[in-house]
């Protein structure tokens, strides 16, 4: 009998997860299902290329038609999965239809995490996570005058980044005391903020939105108090993950779907991937990862585990952010407690900062610094010790530092 496995999800996790599973010679029947029209494509470029155009919307696509043919997978678009019914191994589906499945990864993702103030409903209050919303969000760039972005995270400030490109009159409320407070260094902060004040972007930190407010559409945000005239705003205040499918049928969850070292769940014949998961981190405490690099991985591994060549997941994490001329790259997590260094000179618009803790190298924040990002990314890896001076040094070529 065919084993059957079905991704619920059509993302970057599930791509990764066809691929792996095939190249490991799996060759059953594989299904995956995604609620949105589109086949799975790259988010990171919504903020920033396709936002302002310079990506058309065929380039977001992850990997042509010919790819789900040759790896004989159905896909099944614009179809939400409802249900999974672990008892009986189907998966449930809007449109009244059942998948049955030996092995299910569910993928599902993140979604936005909403503003609950009043007026947050009215036209011309967006958000920014998948295709329609930019397309909603595009040509109102070009009939706008000025948009308040609320909250100053990555998504927050790429937008501000685009927005002053359209020359939109650009104002960021941030509601703690500095940009990219739970991604990055005070160091970074200061920087990028300094960057975007320079591009002539206006802050409003420790600011909260308490309002947005208007006659049948926006026309102002009241935050401090006081009430500032916009006609567009953008809220990016972080994402959520989604676990409904996995807690509804009993799936362990606690702030996202908890697995194992395995991507495996409570349930062995289930494992998940990406946003939607909580897992152990390199130093065994519990995280739940919003980035690219976590759901390829975990997809990898998800698959591996499927095929019966489990691998322990031990990754480091990394992220980027694109804004003006400005490559951000990250890889590790930082914490409060790290020893940083500083390499290179912020003011040249090209530095690093690494953190060390118990003097391991366990993270670093490149700006235009590739090969700080990459040799850093490796001294990660290898738990390396590394003493600060020779890291500040940048007479010593970052290849040499081991």
């Amino acid at each position: 009998m065919t084993e059957r496995i079905v991704i619920i999800g059509a993302g970057q996790a599930a791509v990764q997860a066809i691929a792996t599973l095939r190249a490991e010679g799996f060759a059953g029947s594989l299904t995956v299902v995604g609620d949105e029209a589109f086949p799975p494509y790259q988010r990171p470029p919504l903020s920033k290329a396709y936002l302002s155009g310079a990506m058309d919307r065929e380039r977001l696509f992850l990997k042509p038609d010919a790819f789900y043919a040759e790896a004989k997978c159905e896909l099944i678009l614009g179809v939400a999965a409802t249900a999974i019914d672990r008892t009986a191994r189907f998966v449930a589906l809007a449109d009244g239809r059942s998948l049955a499945y030996d092995k299910l990864l569910i993928a599902t993702g993140s979604r936005v995490r909403e503003i609950r103030v009043p007026g947050a409903k009215l036209p011309g209050v967006h958000y920014l996570r998948t295709i329609a919303d930019v397309d909603a969000l595009r040509p109102a760039f070009k009939t706008s005058k000025s948009i308040a972005i609320v909250g100053g995270g990555y998504i927050g400030l790429e937008v501000a980044a685009v927005a002053r490109k359209y020359d939109l009159t650009v104002t960021v409320f941030e509601a703690l005391d500095r940009v990219m407070a739970r991604a990055v260094s005070p160091i970074l902060s200061d920087f990028y903020e300094r960057v975007h004040r320079e591009a002539g972007v206006e802050f409003k930190l420790n600011t909260g939105v308490e309002a947005f407010e208007g006659g049948g559409k926006l026309e102002a945000v009241r935050a401090g108090g006081k009430s500032h005239p916009f006609d567009l705003a953008l809220v990016g205040i972080g994402i959520m993950p989604n676990p409904g499918l996995a807690e509804a049928a009993g799936l362990s969850c606690q702030d996202g779907i908890i697995v194992d070292r395995f991507c495996a769940t409570s349930d062995p014949a289930v494992f998940a991937a990406g946003d939607c998961t909580r897992h152990h981190g390199r130093d065994g405490n519990e995280i739940r990862l919003e980035c690219v690099q976590n759901a390829i991985d975990q997809a990898k591994h998800a698959a591996l585990a499927m095929v019966g060549k489990p691998t322990p997941y031990s990754e480091v994490p990394w992220f980027w952010s694109d804004q003006y001329d400005l490559k951000l790259q990250i890889a590790g997590l930082i914490q409060p407690g790290d020893v940083q260094v500083l390499r290179g000179d912020p003011a040249a618009r090209k530095f690093a900062v690494f953190h060390l803790r118990d003097g391991v190298v366990a993270a670093v924040e490149a700006v235009n610094a590739a090969p700080e990002y990459i040799v850093g990314r490796k001294l990660i890896g290898e738990g390396a010790r590394v003493a600060p001076e020779r890291l500040a040094d940048t007479a010593i070529p970052m290849k040499n530092i081991s």
